[in-house]
């Protein structure tokens, strides 16, 4: 099976990602050569965890293609791509929780320093979080990273700012005071288990709480894409670019 018999994007996908794009030849400035197909290369890319100079020549030049995912990930294009796409009329449910990524060895060296690109140390080396939120549907509308040591109750309140809900779930990790507050501020619900530490218990709809493995769910679906599940990109910004592409994925499936 030849790489043109696995091309991820139908018709239908590609217009409603089409009108979302920078270098449209409706635009001015440079119009980018070939949308769809460089999409379908970043898309190669992240599905296969190759390196970028094994992209494939029907791809375009492999150093090109590089460039310019850098350069729509600078400018924000993956994320209104995410963005555009993740659009849920669910708003019960906000189901939070986070993952350790691997980072490569490559993903090391950038000009910041590995705090500030979201790579620390735990226990398996080096590696990044990923905290994430996903509505009733199992599916991500939220992403941040963090430094694979940092603690999962600090990254919460990004995740679910501005977000509507009625319940708000997460693990006992996530059972800390601020928390609750900004849950109860949202006029929303918290099903959060209590930690064992606690001692003013909160009440726990263990019925709800069964709904909390949609997101370990979500998460090992994007860890199909095997550049999510290994962080090979230098940056942060650049590794939660590859999040967004893979997660308008999800969506369009």
């Amino acid at each position: 099976m030849g790489v043109l018999d696995r091309l991820v994007l139908n018709d239908e996908a590609w217009e409603r990602m089409a009108p979302l794009i920078i270098g449209r030849p409706d635009q001015k400035g440079s119009t980018g050569r070939d949308n769809r197909m460089f999409v379908e290369g970043v898309l190669w890319i992240v599905r296969t965890g190759s390196p970028w100079r094994d992209l494939p020549e029907v791809f375009g030049d492999w150093n090109s293609a590089f460039r310019r995912f850098s350069r729509w990930s600078h400018k924000g294009v993956w994320r209104r791509i995410f963005e555009a796409m993740s659009s849920d009329p669910d708003f019960e449910y906000l189901i939070i929780d986070s993952t350790i990524v691997r980072a490569h060895q490559h993903a090391g060296g950038a000009k910041k320093g590995s705090e500030d690109q979201a790579i620390g140390r735990s226990r398996g080396g080096l590696s990044t979080k990923v905290p994430m939120v996903v509505r009733g549907l199992g599916l991500p509308v939220r992403f941040i990273l963090s430094a694979g040591q940092r603690g999962d109750a600090p990254q919460a309140l990004a995740l679910i700012e501005g977000l509507p809900a009625r319940v708000v779930m997460a693990d006992t990790a996530y059972d800390a005071g601020y928390l609750r507050d900004a849950i109860t501020d949202k006029a929303a619900s918290a099903v959060i288990p209590n930690n064992p530490s606690r001692a003013l218990k909160y009440p726990l709809d263990k019925h709800l709480y069964a709904q909390r493995h949609l997101v370990e769910c979500c998460f090992s679906r994007l860890k199909q894409f095997r550049r999510v599940a290994t962080r090979f990109e230098k940056t942060a910004r650049n590794y939660l670019a590859i999040l967004h592409l893979a997660a308008t994925i999800l969506w369009m499936r």
